[in-house]
């Protein structure tokens, strides 16, 4: 099923004269009503008369996360505060989160968008949708309610944690469809064996996975613990949360919703379009955003686009799997985790050096983060109770920076190797 066949199936022809609509307007309201834009396109010496196609898009400057972190909290959107009617947030790699506003048409946008996803998946309104992202200013939870049930789902606003009630749960109610992070999926199903359940007796026909990286060997894993159809999903907040692109049936890639942002892939060192099937750093331009419209976001995010034909019949482009980054970003269980945030969070604590170490590894399914930092000599009072004084006030500092809590461990002075060059601050295991 296509959930709007009119705008999923648009002939290439009439979809780029749309999009060429949609961005003059989009153009011309943030020159108009952003400042920052405004301002930005001076600089380039370039204005929204410049821009008549969707070819003109790389005339204009991108704009990164530091854009809108410097601009925190408001001053990026496009209309007054009393029409935004939503705010959500992601984390910022100094604590402060970069924040999402929507307006009332937004909110329906966002629901349309998750519904095509959804629908391409195959969910429909004879599905129970467990949902097993955490709710809060993280977009994945409440994105994917509202779009669940606008297509007719019945949802389960189950959020993260209390592994044993979720499972209660997707028993007693029939749940058929599970939306969470892929690590958490199958953390679920070795907490249903350990309580003696069958993961496949449970009844899950679709997983909607996301927010997280995870490969092929994972969704096999998925599916033979869980019996069900698994399909890959992209999103992120700063463009409009879970719905930028999704995988149909056929599996070959997340369908775009391109009548609603203008895609491009660009060699992340020169900034230089490359071509369809080309890897490289996918850019997003939102086309109908009235609260917060982007222009040019660098998400960091490596994939190919392509728009060859799928056997689904719908037309939009489609995204490969993202398979890295171009910063040093590290997703951990879902959460956007920057080294420099642990960094800020260390040196403004008395008795820890800013020396330090992140090893990230897998306990079974779930990440797990350990903190290594080097103590300063001064802290050493040989007295036991000081050091867990101290590994507390660091741990509980940690969870309020990040939204997880990491594991710490203290080292003594000059334990971690100093180098001439870069340091060495991420050593990820998860892999290995």
């Amino acid at each position: 099923m296509i959930w709007n066949e009119q705008l999923e199936t648009i002939s290439r022809e009439e979809l780029q004269n749309l999009q060429a609509s949609r961005l003059r307007q989009t153009v011309t309201n943030v020159y108009e009503n952003v400042p920052y834009y405004r301002e930005l396109f001076s600089q380039h010496g370039v204005s929204p008369e410049d821009v008549n196609g969707i070819d003109d898009i790389t005339k204009l400057p991108f704009t990164t996360k530091a854009s809108l972190r410097d601009n925190y909290p408001f001053n990026m959107f496009a209309v007054p505060m009393k029409k935004v009617v939503r705010l959500h947030a992601s984390s910022g790699t100094t604590g402060k989160p970069t924040v999402v506003g929507y307006t009332r048409n937004d909110i329906e946008t966002w629901s349309e968008l998750v519904a095509r996803m959804v629908t391409a998946a195959g969910v429909s309104d004879e599905d129970v949708a467990q949902v097993s992202f955490g709710y809060g200013l993280f977009t994945g939870a409440f994105g994917l309610h509202y779009g669940l049930e606008k297509v007719g789902a019945t949802v389960v606003p189950a959020s993260t944690g209390k592994t044993e009630k979720q499972i209660m749960l997707m028993q007693d109610f029939g749940a058929t469809t599970l939306i969470g992070t892929p690590s958490y999926a199958l953390h679920m199903a070795e907490v249903a064996r350990e309580m003696g359940i069958n993961p496949k007796s449970v009844g899950l026909k679709i997983g909607l996975f996301g927010s997280e990286p995870w490969t092929e060997s994972i969704r096999a894993e998925l599916e033979e613990a869980w019996g069900l159809f698994a399909t890959d999903n992209y999103g992120l907040s700063e463009i409009i949360g879970p719905g930028v692109a999704g995988e149909c049936q056929e599996r070959r890639g997340m369908h775009i919703s391109e009548d609603h942002f203008l895609v491009e892939v660009i060699d992340p060192e020169t900034g230089e379009s490359v071509p369809d099937g080309t890897e490289g750093e996918l850019v997003i331009t939102s086309l109908t955003k009235e609260a917060l419209p982007i222009i040019r976001y660098r998400t960091r995010d490596i994939t190919v686009k392509t728009t060859e034909p799928c056997a689904c019949g719908r037309s939009t482009a489609r995204l490969r799997k993202v398979s890295g980054r171009t910063d040093d970003m590290l997703i951990i269980s879902g959460v956007n985790v920057f080294p420099s945030q642990i960094e800020d969070a260390l040196l403004a604590i008395d008795g820890v050096a800013p020396h330090y170490q992140l090893i990230v590894t897998k306990k079974g399914y779930l990440d797990v983060l350990e903190v290594q930092v080097e103590m300063k000599d001064t802290a050493f009072t040989g007295n036991w109770r000081d050091l867990e004084r101290l590994e507390g006030k660091v741990r509980a500092h940690l969870q309020a920076v990040l939204s997880i809590g990491p594991k710490v461990k203290f080292l003594e002075p000059r334990s971690l190797e100093r180098t001439a060059g870069k340091a060495k601050r991420v050593i990820d295991l998860r892999n290995k």
